[in-house]
């Protein structure tokens, strides 16, 4: 079966791994330190925290920025639950924004949805292209709220020449076997602001500090839990992976590039298919996902396209089911209907096999078993 994501391990990355487990310190050591200045690096930022996946990240940081019970984020419905379920943990209320025409939160449509409970904005870059970044942090500003860029698919990224996430308040990656790196599961916080970067830290391991404590110190043993925090930690060993495989972000990306060009280049003559939006001048995607939607005759045949890929040994998928259509969602009020272009996205959309050990005889099998399924709809 032909995968929708893989990681791409290769021997340095396991070496490094094997390094640490040689060594003596597993956790807490001197590679979470090189990792966090290495992402920092990469990502355009002063500050980043490593976390142990991108929900605890997007958690960390909604309490960092003093999320509470009663306050409200803004988000968009096309994006995996983690997004807003973090601020539910927080005990606030995700307000849902449709979505544009590139699959991200319409920019246009936040500003009516802001309340005096607006607290958070959370654009999520969806497929690995960044939104509008710039327009949100002007809206941002003009209301005193914070912008919060879930950026977990988008490393590798870049919006106006800058690093995805780098704009914003805050971003977060994940580096989840399927994303751009991995870690085997891992995230991280990026940031400018130095008490983001504190509250975040913190946070990730109880609540503890050795530093600003609000009782005279005992001792060089003595630390004080602050707050109550988690343990969200990262290991060495992830770390370590982490680190190698930060040296390839933009090799695994060209490569992902090439795919992207040779599906484009099939599916071109396809009046029934909408490609995913291409890279611009301003905007170049990760291409973490190549999300095909179906139009035309194909329209109401995903379903059926689905089943054909995977009865022909290719795993695709869907991106996303639009969070307010869970269970848990609609008993907390939720309905259908809020955002009517986000749900027509998710009724017709297909993730095709994409990453960067893809190789051209697989691809090759995908593009030929989509026109095939064509063929058969005429």
């Amino acid at each position: 079966m032909i995968p929708y994501g893989l990681q791409t391990i290769e021997d340095d990355d396991v070496q490094a791994v094997v390094d640490v487990l040689k060594s003596n310190r597993l956790t807490q050591g001197s590679n979470v330190d090189q990792f966090e200045a290495d992402l920092a690096s990469y990502a355009g930022t002063k500050y980043a925290a490593v976390l142990s996946n991108g929900t605890t990240a997007l958690h960390a940081t909604y309490f960092a920025f003093g999320l509470k019970s009663g306050d409200e984020i803004i988000t968009t419905p096309l994006t995996f639950a983690a997004t807003s379920n973090a601020a539910l943990w927080q005990g606030a209320k995700p307000v849902f924004v449709d979505i544009g025409e590139d699959g991200n939160i319409d920019w246009r449509l936040i500003e009516a949805k802001i309340t005096d409970k607006t607290k958070i904005i959370a654009p999520v870059d969806y497929m690995g292209r960044p939104a509008c970044i710039s327009e949100i942090m002007v809206l941002a500003k003009k209301f005193n709220l914070k912008v919060l860029e879930d950026a977990c698919q988008a490393l590798g990224a870049f919006v106006d020449g800058k690093p995805a996430g780098s704009q914003s308040d805050a971003a977060v990656f994940s580096f989840h076997p399927v994303k751009t790196i991995t870690t085997g599961e891992g995230g991280a916080v990026i940031t400018n602001d130095p008490e983001i970067y504190r509250l975040v830290k913190q946070f990730s391991t109880h609540g503890l500090t050795k530093t600003g404590l609000q009782n005279e110190s005992l001792g060089g043993w003595y630390m004080e839990m602050q707050f109550l925090g988690q343990n969200y930690r990262l290991t060495d060993m992830q770390c370590a992976l982490g680190i190698s495989q930060l040296k390839k972000v933009d090799r695994f990306v060209a490569q992902r590039q090439v795919l992207v060009k040779r599906y484009n280049e099939a599916f071109a003559v396809c009046p029934d298919l909408i490609l995913p939006p291409a890279d611009t001048k301003e905007i170049s995607s990760a291409w973490h996902l190549y999300v095909v939607r179906l139009a035309g005759k194909l329209v109401n045949k995903r379903a059926e396209f689905f089943a054909f890929l995977h009865e022909q040994g290719i795993a695709a998928q869907v991106h996303h089911i639009p969070v307010y259509f869970h269970p848990y969602y609609r008993d907390l009020g939720y309905k259908p209907g809020l955002c009517p272009r986000a749900e027509a996205w998710y009724e017709s959309c297909l993730s095709l096999p994409l990453y960067p050990t893809l190789s051209v005889e697989d691809q090759d099998k995908v593009i030929e078993a989509v026109l095939t399924f064509l063929r058969i709809q005429q």
